[in-house]
This record gives structure tokens, sequence and C-alpha cells, in this order.
């Protein structure tokens, strides 16, 4: 991978991936424009093509991108060329919505491990798949070389569940606990906490809800 690209960068090409896919179900599209992918995602055309250009050359002036293609590229680009199996720690509320989620799987990932610390969750089945306890976690994943986790515990528990799967070789986790994590160089955190979200939005709304 080359270091040298911006994560802001990485960032954006799923979003570019993702509205490609819904183009190319219409089955009368075969190319499209950073003009259009720039009024469908509110991000400047100009900016498009920069990050394109990051990974090579992908359009024409005068035709634009062929949507097939850029698919093909991007889907490369972001290595989920193959299904990637994913470890889901916390079996929750939160945890069996992720769990039951279709979504992953249609763009390249699949929940194949649910581990929690609960004894009356342990042994359950959720979806098609049976809870595990936390104490089989790290042999578990070393033996079935999985390298992503998505962490839905609590705030407390998190960093503990973090070093437990870093040191399992996890090297990949999407968390969904409200607090930063500590993770050595070469392992990859992404949060998803949506009251910092509409925290961020509420700056640009105006007193009164003018």
């Amino acid at each position: 991978m080359d270091h040298t690209i911006p994560d802001i960068v990485i960032g954006r090409l799923p979003l570019y991936l993702r509205e490609l896919s819904r183009m190319e179900g219409d089955p009368d599209r075969i190319t499209t424009s950073s003009h259009e992918l720039a009024e469908r995602l509110g991000i400047s055309s100009a900016q498009i093509r920069k990050d394109l250009s990051h990974f090579g050359e992908f359009g024409k002036q005068g035709t634009g991108y062929h949507v097939h293609y850029l698919i093909e590229r991007l889907t490369e680009i972001l290595h989920l060329t193959h299904e990637w199996p994913v470890a889901l720690v916390g079996a929750g509320f939160l945890g069996h919505a992720l769990a039951s989620y279709r979504g992953f799987q249609r763009r390249g990932f699949a929940i194949t491990r649910v581990f929690d610390n609960d004894p009356a969750t342990v042994g359950k089945t959720i979806g098609e798949l049976v809870v595990r306890g936390i104490e089989e976690m790290a042999a578990d994943l070393r033996e079935s070389g999985i390298r992503i986790a998505i962490l839905a515990v609590p705030a407390d528990a998190a960093q503990t569940m973090t070093d437990r799967l870093v040191e399992a070789g996890v090297r990949a986790i999407l968390s969904y606990a409200p607090v930063s994590l500590t993770v050595p160089p070469g392992v990859q955190v992404s949060y998803s906490d949506p009251v910092v979200q509409l925290q961020q939005m509420t700056y640009y709304l105006a007193a009164g809800g003018e």
C-alpha cells in the first residue's frame, strides 16, 4: 500500500464505489463523469479527479468514466475482490442488530464469529451464529486468521477487548464504543458514534432552528 496517499482520500473511495454500484443498477448506464459524481455526493469534481489520479488514469476527457471498469478498479484498490470474515465482539442489542444486518455481505464482509462475556448470552444463536465466550476468542481468532473485528461493547470494556483482539492478530477494528482506543502501529481503528456525529451537525444549526 502507498502510505503517501492521505487517509482522507482512502476514506472517500468507498463513497465513490457505493455510488457507482448504484449507477450500475441502471441497465442503460455505461459511463459517468466526475461532475455527475460530484452532484450526487456533494464533493467537488476536481476533488474526485484528484483522488482517483492517485491510482492511475481511469477516464477520458469527453467520455468520462466507464462505470463497470471503475467499480472493478476501486474494488481491487480496496482489496474487496474476496469476502473478508469479521468477528463481532458484543452480543447485546447493538450486537444483535449488527449480526443481523445483511448489508455487510453485499459489500464484501461476513460476520462469522460473535463473542460475548455474559454467561446468559453465550451459547445462544443470533441468526446462524452461536455466541461464543470471550475466553475462546484469542485462540479462535488465531486459528481462523480473522483480521477484522467490530467492537460493540460498553466504553469501560472497550480498551481491554481491543488489547485482546490485537494480541489475537486483529489488525482492523470498527468500534461502536464511545471512547478513544489506544492501539499499536499497524492496527487501524475506525469509530462509529452517532452522538458525536449528531454533535458535529448541530454546529451548523442556527439558534432557534433558523
